[in-house]
């Protein structure tokens, strides 16, 4: 097994900038497991399937094929060999995929999948319950969180930069769902692992987290001796 860097937090606390930055500067895969789910959900939407109708939702999940070129801008992604990139990041997509990623038998299925992506390579994977369920052995685990107003505005300034045709006030809302249904979800809750350093990022630029993650990621291999 690889060194593993797990990031946990919630919508728009700035997980996937962070990671991709940092994933860049010290030479780690940069792997951002919401895809897994945002691609089950699109293929949900693609389907006409109901979200009550969870055996054929778990069918899609075990079923589809989703590959990541990751390239040091953004994270290519395809599902069953189309590239969906920019569908998965939908405003119906992120209506849905936390419904969807609540299902426990997606959850286990793509947990595994996860896992798979990261085997052997030295990696850096932020999501929701990375250093609590799918690396609770990580090497360095860190919680990145902010107030929900700055997420917010975070998350809606980067749609903005996609064309991604949502107001504010509707950001603000599926962000305020998605931590409700995220924090109570059966398996995978967004929690804090007892070892993880907490970051708010509220008012520090990326450019400072990155920097703080980056100094908590050397002085955890240089206690360990390791070399990425």
């Amino acid at each position: 097994m690889g060194f593993v860097v797990g990031i946990d937090g919630p919508a728009g606390s700035g997980k996937g900038t962070v990671t991709k930055r940092v994933a860049n500067k010290i030479g780690l895969i940069n792997i951002d497991t919401g895809i897994t789910y945002r691609c089950i959900a699109l293929e949900v939407l693609n389907q006409n399937i109901s979200l009550s109708e969870t055996e054929k939702i778990i069918e899609i999940a075990k079923r589809i094929k989703i590959t990541i070129d990751n390239t040091p801008k953004t994270d290519i992604v395809f599902l069953n060999g189309k590239d969906v990139t920019k569908d998965i990041r939908s405003k119906e997509v992120t209506k849905i995929v936390s419904q969807v990623s609540s299902i426990k038998e997606v959850r286990f299925i793509m947990v595994d999948v996860q896992r798979k992506l990261a085997e052997g390579k030295d990696v850096i994977m932020e999501g929701r319950d990375i250093c609590t369920y799918v690396f609770p052995n990580a090497d360095v685990k860190i919680y990145l969180d902010a107030s929900i107003e700055e997420r917010a505005k975070r998350r809606y300034k980067e749609n903005q930069e996609k064309n991604i045709d949502m107001t504010y006030e509707e950001v603000y809302e599926n962000i305020k769902k998605r931590d409700e249904n995220d924090k109570t979800k059966e398996v995978g809750a967004l929690k804090i692992a007892k070892d993880s350093i907490i970051i708010d990022t509220t008012s520090l630029s990326i450019d400072e987290v990155v920097e703080k993650i980056i100094n908590i990621i050397k002085q955890k291999i240089e206690i360990k001796g390791d070399q990425l």
